[in-house]
Order: structure tokens, then C-alpha cells, then sequence
């Protein structure tokens, strides 16, 4: 879904023309793409290292160790889903309120964004769960 985002605002800024030059070329909206693009590919990573672990630990070690870590993972793929629909929203401007035409999959997804990222369980418990996961396995006479 971020992804969709990213792709069809990043192709209409491609060919959309503004003040004599293309979006692309203006600096505000690199800077959005480039904003996207970080948090897309720092999940990415996280997704792929997480599932590469998962292939690679029995489940009690699954349990132990990554059950707080792909709660917060949960967490930030919804912030990454906000940034990218709102960012989109932005690149597409007056279009992206449309629901049909260049901006259609944009302005559902914008629509739908907290539709679809609730159902995978509140961001607070997610992040709580990773917190608390840390905390038992940080040591006890730890000192600064």
C-alpha cells in the first residue's frame, strides 16, 4: 500500500508540469520521494532480516526474541503507510481527491489508511509489547 502510493505519485511527478518544469525537478518534492523512499527501504530491510530469522530460529526463540521486535515493526509499517498516503496526497494535489482517474488508488488508499492499519492491533500496545520484551531480557545490575 505505501508502496502503491510512493509508485503513482512518483510517476506523476514525472510527467506532470508545473511553473514551466516538471514536479520531479522542484526540491520540496524530492525531498517528499526521498523521505518515502528512506522509510520504504528501512522496512524493507527490517521485513526481509525478520523473516530471514524466523526461517532460521526454532519457535520458542521466535517467541523469546522477535515477538516485541515485529510488534514495533507492526507500529512503524502504519507510520510508514500514513507518511507515504500523505505525501502522495500532497505530489498529486487537486487529483488526489479525485476517485477515478490518475489519482484514484491514491485517494482510497489515503481514505482507507486508518481502516487499514487499526485491525492489526493498536500502534501504543505494539510498541508497548516491544518495550517490555527489551526490558526483561536487559540486565538487572546493569549500571551507567
Amino acid at each position: 500500500s505505501a508502496r502503491v502510493c510512493f509508485e503513482d505519485s512518483f510517476k506523476y511527478a514525472n510527467k506532470r508540469k508545473t511553473f514551466g518544469k516538471k514536479l520531479i525537478e522542484h526540491p520540496v518534492i524530492r525531498n517528499k520521494f526521498a523521505n518515502m523512499i528512506r522509510e520504504l527501504e528501512a522496512l524493507q530491510a527490517w521485513v526481509e532480516t525478520t523473516a530471514y530469522q524466523l526461517n532460521n530460529m526454532t519457535f520458542d526463540e521466535q517467541v523469546k526474541y522477535l515477538a516485541g521486535s515485529i510488534g514495533m515493526m507492526k507500529a512503524h509499517s502504519t507510520r510508514v503507510f500514513e507518511l507515504c498516503a500523505r505525501e502522495a496526497m500532497h505530489v498529486f494535489g487537486g487529483l488526489g481527491y479525485t476517485r477515478n482517474g490518475q489519482g484514484e488508488r491514491v485517494e482510497r488508499l489515503y481514505r482507507d489508511v486508518r481502516s487499514i492499519t487499526v485491525p492489526g492491533g493498536a500502534e501504543e500496545v505494539l510498541l508497548d509489547l516491544g518495550v517490555r520484551q527489551a526490558q526483561r531480557r536487559y540486565p538487572k545490575d546493569a549500571k551507567l
